[in-house]
């Protein structure tokens, strides 16, 4: 075990995709500074995140992003210097190539200057760290294991067993994941198909209460474990048990569904015109799409995220049940949504289980969460080796 100097303060550091992220985090709870500079508004412009673009934009905020981090730090223990940090951690993976590499380098040259241990964290760990982060400041006692973790955003649906053992720190056992789309993949892509703008899941959350949920059912095919054909690996299915359920996901299915109701309802010109109108608006929200929008298209967007959210539950608590899960996670982007967390908190209730979600500031990408999951490596002492590279397709369990 490393003890560090005793104060326990670790910079982390983000850079997945297309926020470039800085925080000090004390012993893996108290949050000292959290800097994020979002890329979100020049991606807007191509309907999604540009890799290229993504990774310029890292390499202009890095050093920026990590200096506010220090001085908002330095702000609440004054005189803190980088001399004062324990480690440093930055995001191995998964993510864009280029953007994990921008932060993987200046991580690693800046642990090499100060002579601080590097330690690498998994994104989706991290996803799921943040919200352990902010249970440990709210409640005395930890929470009772094994916890279920559905991870959800952008890039990401994916369902953990999670449990935590004496000496080897947290494990993970994937134990349900998106075969195609992500859930909020399917958000963006559902809000670009109607003329709204991107991320498409703020859009879809804030218009849908304006809309009946139930004015349109939509349908999840039940996914089945496909059985390998002979001589054929498929390193990218998930391992599960050999007569077991599944508790995979697949969002491609209600897009097209989607797609399919706008063509059969004639709905393309109007499309059209409120995608024309939102563009001369700099900055357009959602609220400037509302008078855009007949009943018959916030009746779609409802019913949309009303199927999307279902199905999230459905497979969620199946797989709480089958797993005797003590405890219920849900982190990423899409835990921001206003329909999942009220309608997963109601079920949870129903069941007398408990369930976590993020702050609305730790849901989408950001550093805390990175220094929060480093905090158990670091007690380890499992750091990063001299070698340490970016993993785009880093798996977790």
């Amino acid at each position: 075990m490393c003890n560090g100097d005793g104060s326990g303060l670790i910079l982390g550091i983000e850079s997945s995709c297309d926020e470039t992220a800085a925080a000090v985090v004390r012993s893996g709870r108290e949050v000292l500074s959290n800097v994020v500079a979002s890329q979100m508004a020049l991606h807007a412009n191509y309907g999604g995140v540009v890799p290229e673009l993504a990774s310029r934009e890292h390499l202009r905020n890095i050093v920026p992003v990590v200096h506010a981090a220090m001085a908002q730090a330095a702000a609440h223990q004054p005189g803190l210097t980088f001399a004062d940090l324990d480690a440093i951690a930055v995001t191995e993976g998964p993510g864009l190539a280029g953007a994990l590499l921008v932060g993987i380098t200046y991580a690693k040259a800046l642990a090499l200057g100060l002579g601080k241990p590097l330690l690498a964290v998994n994104h989706l760990e991290g996803h799921i760290h943040a919200v352990l982060m902010e249970s440990a400041q709210r409640e005395d006692a930890p929470m009772p294991l094994p916890l279920l973790a559905l991870v959800v955003s952008g890039g990401h649906t994916h369902l953990y067993l999670a449990d935590e053992h004496p000496t080897a720190g947290w494990h993970y056992r994937n134990v349900g994941r998106t075969v195609d789309d992500a859930a909020g993949e399917a958000f963006d892509k559902v809000a670009k198909l109607l003329g709204l703008g991107y991320p498409g899941g703020p859009w879809i959350d804030a218009l849908a209460s304006h809309g009946n949920p139930r004015a349109i059912e939509f349908h999840f095919a039940q996914i089945k474990p496909r059985a390998p054909r002979p001589g054929i690996v498929n390193k990218k299915a998930p391992v599960l048990p050999s007569a077991g359920p599944t508790f995979d996901f697949s969002f491609s299915g209600i897009k097209t569904a989607v797609l399919r109701y706008i063509q059969a309802h004639c709905m393309s010109a109007a499309i059209e015109a409120r995608r024309t109108s939102l563009a001369k608006k700099p900055n357009a929200k959602a609220a400037d799409a509302l008078p855009l929008c007949d009943a018959q298209t916030l009746d779609l967007i409802a019913s949309f995220q009303h199927a999307v959210v279902g199905n999230l539950i459905r497979q969620t608590f199946a797989a709480v049940e089958e797993f005797a899960a003590r405890n219920i996670v849900i982190s990423g982007g899409v835990a921001a949504n206003s329909e999942l967390r009220r309608r997963f908190a109601e079920e949870a209730a129903r069941r007398n289980l408990p369930i976590a979600f993020p702050s609305f500031a730790l849901s989408t990408d950001n550093a805390a969460m990175i220094a929060a999951a480093a905090w158990p490596k670091f007690l380890a002492g499992n750091f990063a080796a001299e070698g340490l590279v970016a993993t785009p397709q880093l798996k977790l369990g």
